[in-house]
């Protein structure tokens, strides 16, 4: 089974960047699609954004849209996660996993989560 961890959160005030990353072990993640979630307290997980394998195509919640980019560096077995304009209300654990479509959803493939990365804006 894929490990999968999650670094590059912090404290960030309004209006700054993140960039997360995701590093996968134990089996490569080329031939999945990958993507990002997000728990904020007292909220259920959310999805963030999503990438196809081959990078081609890219998916993003409304609420972080022309704001994040999702990319992925299959060489590296590697997704990353750029937040620019951060807002407050992104204050949350990012997780990364391996998804699948389901509808018009991503949906996690496996029951499975790493530790996250704290991220926390300020206003």
């Amino acid at each position: 089974q894929v490990q999968l961890v999650e670094s590059g959160g912090g404290l960030v005030q309004a209006g700054g960047s993140l960039r997360l990353s995701c590093a996968a072990s134990g089996r490569t993640i080329s031939t999945y699609a990958m993507g990002w979630f997000r728990l904020a307290p007292g909220k259920e997980r959310e999805f963030v954004a999503a990438i196809t394998w081959s990078g081609g195509s890219t998916y993003y919640a409304d609420s972080v849209k022309g704001r994040f980019t999702i990319s992925r560096d299959n060489a590296k077995n590697t997704v990353y996660l750029q937040m620019n304009s951060l807002k407050p209300e992104d204050t949350a654990v990012y997780y990364c996993a391996v998804v699948r479509k389901r509808g018009s959803d991503f949906v996690p493939l496996y029951d499975y989560w790493g530790q996250g990365t704290q991220v926390t804006v300020s206003s």
